[in-house]
Parts: structure tokens; C-alpha cells; sequence
């Protein structure tokens, strides 16, 4: 069975200023996912299901979803504030969705063979697509334990010049085993040249350039909708009643793998990663694609 993408789109873009998800970035209108399903189709992946939010699907489908529709099997999940579990329900004053794993669980119905998950928004390259590709082609046997995997990037080729940015932030073993995953926000080089972010506690730590960091590109099994199940309930037990608590992908892997009830491959990759965070970055972002097309990394226009 062919793996399945799940391209996490529910995003509008506050900090861009619209929905990125549909600006064009190529010579000839493409999108970045014009981009991550061509890599995704010809790396082996049999289907993307975009995890989206009611309120703009008719516009999504037709701008973006209609594009891929004779070359890959094209579904759709919906990401909604109060698709919770039995028991809990939307705090007063609340208004945005629960994060990532949140997203990720809207998917839980309709998807049942090995997947990765990637943010609608960042280009992630073609050997990234290879490699998740190959580890959920092939998944390790598991024996009591889950086996998923992340794609890699060094911190220093994922900053924005032009304003701070969110980060899973990670450690491994020898194996290359995630040892630890700890989401970092407002992440950013400061006046003194060092890098630093937010930690989970609140505190701002200074953070290694080197440093491997998940761009949200996860390969897991099926299995992953039951943690996210558990996982996600013990969350909202304990910050359901927040009005801007959110339920991240890192955190719930790294709670996976302290529990002994996963291990999480890091892939290493030598494509490189680019993303639109700021209206800034998009100048950077077709530029980047241009010399990958000047290259012969990438037909134009993208067939």
C-alpha cells in the first residue's frame, strides 16, 4: 500500500497576512504544494488528504485541490474547534483550534495506511519526500513499540530574517533515535548575534545553529491516531480550559518516547528547507525555487 500525505492546511497565515497556502511562488503560478505533491507523487506517496477548515474549502478545493486531481487520489478532513473527545467541550472565549496533533486527529476516519505529515506552507525539497517515502514504504516491525520518523534540518537553515519562528527542537542518540523533542517559540538571531527562543517553561534559552529541528515533516504509522487519541486527552485535562493552549506534534512524540511506547527516526535529508512566514521571505522563497528549476530539479511550468 502506497503511503498517504497529509498536508496540515488550516492555517490562515495571521503573521503573513492572507492565505499563503495559495500565493504563487513559480515562474508559472505554482504554489509551494504545487511543489510538495509533485515531489510527493514522484517520490511514491498514492494520496494527500488536506486537513482544512470548513470556511474557506470551497475556495481551497477550487484553487488548490482541483490541481492535483487527475494526477493523485485527492480527500479532505476538517479541522473544528469542537471535535473533541466524549467529556470536554470548547472553553469560554476560545476561537482558535488546539494545534498540530489536534489537526493531525481530524484525519483519524479516513486515513488507515502509513503516513507523513508536512505544513501546507514550507518547500521542503525532494529527497525529504524520498526519504519518508522509503521508511514508510518499509516500516520497521512493531513489537510493543511504535516506530515513526521526522525529517531533519539544521536551526540555522530554517530562520527567517525577518521576524521569529516556531521550531520542535531536537536531540539524538547514535542510532539517530530522537531522544528528546521540545517545541521553541519566537525563535530568532537577537542584537548580540546569538540565536535564541522560547522554551515550553517560558524561559528564553540560547539555542545551538547546528541544532536539528522538526519542520513538522513526520512520518508515522496508523497506529499514531491512537496516541494522539490519549495523548490529546491528557492535554486538554490538564490545559482544556485555556483559551490559547495548543496540543503540538513534538510534544506529543516526545511524551511517546519517554513513555517507551515509541522511537522516532531522524531522516537525514540533503534537500534544503525554505518557508513564507513573513510577506518578506517570499522574494527568498521563488528565488530559491528558480535556481532549483535553472538546476533541473523541477520541470517549468510544473507538469
Amino acid at each position: 500500500m502506497k503511503p498517504t500525505l497529509l498536508v496540515l492546511a488550516a492555517g490562515m497565515g495571521s503573521r503573513y497576512g492572507g492565505l499563503k497556502q495559495m500565493d504563487p511562488m513559480g515562474p508559472n503560478g505554482e504554489t509551494v504544494l504545487d511543489y510538495s505533491v509533485f515531489d510527493a507523487i514522484r517520490a511514491g506517496f498514492g494520496r494527500v488528504v488536506f486537513i482544512i477548515r470548513e470556511d474557506f474549502a470551497d475556495a481551497f478545493k477550487q484553487g488548490v485541490g482541483a490541481r492535483f486531481a487527475d494526477s493523485i487520489q485527492v480527500d479532505y478532513a476538517f479541522q473544528r474547534l469542537d471535535d473533541l473527545p466524549e467529556g470536554f467541550s470548547v472553553p469560554a472565549g476560545r476561537s482558535k483550534p488546539w494545534g498540530t496533533s489536534h489537526a493531525i486527529r481530524a484525519a483519524r476516519e479516513i486515513v488507515k495506511e502509513p503516513f507523513a505529515v508536512i505544513n501546507a506552507d514550507d518547500f521542503y525539497g525532494q529527497n525529504a519526500y524520498e526519504c519518508a517515502a522509503k521508511f514508510l514504504t518499509n516500516p520497521p516491525a512493531e513489537n510493543g513499540v511504535a516506530h515513526y520518523a521526522m525529517v531533519g534540518y539544521p536551526l540555522e537553515n530554517t530562520l527567517s530574517d525577518h521576524g521569529d519562528v516556531n521550531r520542535g527542537i531536537c536531540k539524538h542518540d547514535a542510532a539517530d533515535l530522537l531522544t528528546e523533542v521540545e517545541e521553541y517559540v519566537e525563535i530568532l538571531r537577537e542584537s548580540d548575534g546569538v540565536v535564541r527562543g522560547q522554551a515550553l517553561d517560558g524561559q528564553r534559552r540560547e539555542i545551538t545553529e547546528g541544532t536539528p529541528v522538526s519542520m513538522n515533516f513526520w512520518a508515522f504509522t496508523p497506529c499514531f491516531f491512537d496516541h494522539i487519541e490519549s495523548e490529546f486527552t491528557d492535554f486538554l485535562k490538564a490545559r482544556g480550559t485555556e483559551e490559547k493552549s495548543e496540543c503540538y506534534i513534538p510534544t506529543v512524540v516526545d511524551s511517546l518516547i519517554r513513555a517507551g511506547k515509541a522511537d522516532c527516526k531522524v531522516l537525514e535529508t540533503t534537500s534544503h528547507w525554505f518557508g513564507v512566514t513573513y510577506p518578506a521571505d517570499k522574494p527568498h522563497v521563488v528565488h530559491s525555487i528558480q535556481n532549483l528549476i535553472d538546476s533541473g530539479e523541477y520541470p517549468s511550468p510544473l507538469a
